[in-house]
């Protein structure tokens, strides 16, 4: 673990090429995710729920819903992506969306049970490409192209990345 509390699994470190076997341990951590949130989050009360997983930081229940906002945008733009020639795709502000009221309101529950059901699809889909449809992808508006093989790297760190956040506070505050 990383001594950054901002990066508990360390920085993604970008892109590299995968075989087939690695993209598939990429795919079992998405598939992972909402058991391992949900497990990272078991038992705890409102007010921990409500605590920055750092100094600075997201509250427990922002951090589950940005997840979920997080993850409901990749998966879109994966279909996009497998769908139309390069789409463009924007960027979203992902800190005031985390200041919205119903990610700063409402039950985590909500989000642990939307990621359920939205990894099951993101995992089939991702587990059917052909090794020609991992190098389509989409134009992001501030990380310019993006080929799939390399979004799902991304997303697999982004699921050990956030769950690590909660795991590691549990820790420090010996939840």
């Amino acid at each position: 673990m990383s001594e950054d509390p901002r990066y508990p699994v360390g920085k993604f470190s970008g892109p590299v090429e995968q075989t087939p076997e690695q993209r598939r341990a990429s795919i079992a951590i998405l598939a992972a995710l909402p058991e391992n949130l949900r497990s990272a989050v078991q038992g705890l009360t409102d007010k921990q729920v409500d605590t920055p997983y750092r100094d600075g930081g997201w509250t427990v229940r922002q951090l589950v819903h940005h997840i979920a906002d997080s993850h409901i945008n990749a998966y879109v733009r994966t279909k996009r992506a497998l769908t139309e020639d390069w789409p463009a795709v924007t960027a979203y502000d992902e800190k005031l969306w985390a200041q919205l009221p119903d990610a700063r309101t409402l039950p985590i529950e909500v989000s642990l049970h939307l990621l359920e059901p939205l990894h099951r699809r993101w995992v089939a889909l991702f587990g059917s490409l052909t090794d020609e449809q991992w190098q389509r992808g989409y134009v992001h508006s501030e990380d310019g192209r993006q080929k799939l093989a390399n979004v799902l790297q991304a997303y697999a760190w982004h699921c050990r990345h956030h769950v690590a956040h909660v795991t590691e506070l549990r820790k420090r505050m010996g939840w």
